[in-house]
């Protein structure tokens, strides 16, 4: 067979196997040679099984079969391998070693990377599916410190009910603390950095709803899927724990599929012991496809949040309580006072006595709640208790009052304590009504309809603002001045249930939602959304925020790509890049330049990944060391803003 046809034989068959596949069609070289090298069984049995293929890959000794693991994976990197245009192309402009090309060479082998390693993240459309740079922080000090340094910000742009306005200044509050509420655009893991030099234990709490990096996300596709999460999640945290107050807390939301191994991690950075709950919610509905039957598994119902305080000795929870349907059938007895302040002329009946006295229909359970929360003070119930005080009351038959060792008033009548159904009652969202405690169990906070909320519609992201009011209020309270961030805000549920709270908050995201970003919700919210909690919190609109961004640099680059319409294009802006920008380090320009007439024959969607690749990606935005450099062309507005934003 010649070598041609035994490739394309080769390739058609290991095809088969849908992990070797992208969602092109194409052959992915990296996932076969990290299985090869792991002697993975269905693909070992797939060549074996193979009468072409067994005798090429493996040979016998005694009675045993050996697997030529390096002639297997010779073949897989051979540079006549996958030999489409794009391949070939690709082939000629990298640098080589010893006649391998550097992405080829096996040398060093990145097993687990995110102990020790800091990895930027690109999560734009065009950047889903780059190959990413694990730093390492010993060996790669300097990219790293390049990598982490303050970025410049520009676009500023403040809103109010008037619309949008220019930004000459920074309100600060008595400490010198920007008091504005921000919503940066702009990689987080870089601008959690540069929120250091401003926040740095100045964050009460922060809550995010990160990429789930289920099996089905387009997040990341590469050989180190959960390590190269868990790297992209650790550097965020690390930095998040820096943010924090001392009595902040922090709320990850996960769910099932990287929840173990979250948690390990938030154990590693918080400390196992600042865990404060796992509390699990009940995220699905009873309804649709999503629920229906399934014949592998049980359907899926809940998400987790993970809540780890930065010192759990100094964490102050606020009791939270949710509406209660049912009445409890227990407080079944009526106090009569008779207008007296002394218990000893009290009495006690039936309830039921009570309802026909006054005429309601017990029949109406409408009427009947609202009635027994409108006399709650004199419902009750007689419940057991081990104190000696109280049963000392037994046989006396009369109402005894005396003080618990916490100097509350303790009733008591024939040796049981008297319970008042008005401990039931509780305020929830400024009404009076029928109430339990919340837990670590949330199943009453409703996912229906969210696509109205805020007046953006992102499908399968959005978070219901009663949750975040939720979170806020157990810990904190407007009053206190505290600030909120969420560095992954998506369509903006965190600031705009800040904002409606009247809290201080940062926003920052990276991704382009178009209309259902935060600011155009934002904007909503200003001028007075009707949507969310706005009713339970009396919203009428107002306030103001601040946006800016991280200024570009390779960004730009990228961003010319995307929209070029031509080859034309394309090349006009691979001489701007061979100028201006900072470019791969694995590129060899000679080799680019000898090679544009075989470029010119791409696909024009190829030729654009072609010269995204070729961009460094750790260099996609403006250091601000760099901010009085002629070719940043960075205003003098912005060099102010700058100045005041850094200190």
């Amino acid at each position: 067979m010649e070598k041609k046809s035994f490739y394309d034989y080769l390739i058609n068959i290991l095809k088969k196997d849908s992990r070797f596949i992208d969602k092109d069609g194409n052959i992915i070289r990296n996932a076969i040679i990290d299985k090869a090298l792991k002697y993975d069984d269905s693909l070992l049995s797939m060549l074996i099984e193979d009468k072409k293929l067994k005798p090429v890959f493996f040979k016998r000794l005694k009675n045993n079969l050996i697997f030529l693991l390096n002639k297997f994976i010779d073949y897989i990197q051979d540079k006549n391998f996958l030999i489409d245009s794009y391949t070939k192309y690709k082939n000629k402009i990298g640098l080589t070693i010893d006649g391998k090309y550097l992405s080829e060479r096996n040398e060093v082998a990145l097993v687990w990377p995110f102990k020790d390693g800091v990895l930027e993240g690109g999560q734009t459309k065009e950047e889903q599916k780059r190959k990413e740079i694990f730093f390492n922080e010993v060996l790669a000090k300097d990219e790293i410190d390049r990598l982490l340094e303050p970025k410049v910000l520009t676009n500023f742009k403040r809103y109010t009910k008037k619309g949008e306005e220019k930004v000459t200044k920074l309100n600060k509050n008595a400490e010198g603390i920007i008091s504005e509420n921000l919503i940066i655009k702009g990689n987080n893991l870089l601008t959690l950095q540069l929120l250091k030099n401003q926040f740095t234990n100045k964050i009460k709490f922060i809550y995010i709803d990160p990429p789930f990096n289920k099996k089905a996300d387009t997040f990341y596709n590469d050989n180190f899927k959960r390590s190269t999460w868990l790297t992209f999640m650790k550097n965020r945290l690390e930095t998040a724990y820096e943010l924090l107050k001392k009595e902040g807390a922090i709320f990850i939301h996960i769910d099932d599929e990287q929840f173990s191994h979250l948690k390990i991690l938030c154990d590693e950075i918080f400390d196992e012991a600042n865990l404060v709950n796992v509390i699990v919610l009940k995220s699905g509905r009873d309804e649709g496809v999503k629920m229906a039957h399934k014949e592998k598994k049980l359907v899926k119902y809940k998400e987790y949040i993970l809540f780890y305080a930065k010192n759990k000795d100094l964490i102050k929870i606020i009791p939270q309580y949710k509406r209660k349907n049912t009445w409890d059938d227990r407080y079944n007895s009526w106090l009569e006072r008779g207008g007296s302040n002394s218990c000893k002329d009290w009495r006690i009946f039936p309830l039921s006595k009570k309802l026909k006295e006054v005429g309601i229909d017990i029949a109406d359970e409408d009427e009947l709640t609202d009635w027994k929360i409108d006399n709650s003070n004199n419902i009750i119930r007689l419940a057991a208790n081990s104190s000696d005080l109280i049963k000392e009351t037994r046989g006396l038959g009369k109402i005894v009052k005396f003080k618990s060792p916490r100097g509350l008033d303790i009733y008591a009548f024939n040796g049981q304590k008297i319970l008042f159904a008005n401990n039931k009652i509780k305020d929830i969202d400024g009404e009076e009504t029928l109430g339990e405690y919340i837990g670590d169990l949330w199943t009453d906070i409703s996912y229906n309809n969210l696509h109205n909320e805020g007046g953006v519609d992102l499908p399968n992201g959005k978070k219901p603002e009663e949750l975040i009011k939720r979170i806020a209020d157990l810990i904190t309270q407007p009053e206190n001045g505290d600030i909120i961030l969420d560095y992954h805000i998506g369509c903006g549920t965190t600031p705009a249930v800040a904002h409606k709270l009247g809290f201080q908050y940062i926003g920052v995201e990276q991704l382009d939602y178009g209309q259902n970003d935060a600011v155009h919700r934002l904007r909503n919210v200003i001028k007075g959304d009707s949507t969310g909690i706005s009713k339970a919190v009396n919203w009428q609109g107002g306030g103001s925020f601040i946006f800016c961004e991280l200024k570009k640099y390779n960004e730009e680059f990228i961003d010319r790509i995307q929209s070029a319409k031509s080859t034309k294009e394309l090349l006009e802006i691979w001489e701007d890049m061979k100028k201006k920008s900072f470019l791969n380090y694995q590129l060899d320009i000679k080799k680019q330049e000898e090679a544009l007439e075989e470029f010119k024959i791409l696909p024009l969607d190829k030729q654009k990944q072609v010269l995204v690749e070729l961009l460094d990606k750790n260099a996609l935005y403006v250091p601000l060391a760099d901010i009085d450099d002629k070719e940043f062309k960075v205003s003098g507005e912005d060099k102010e803003l700058n100045k005041q934003f850094y200190g």
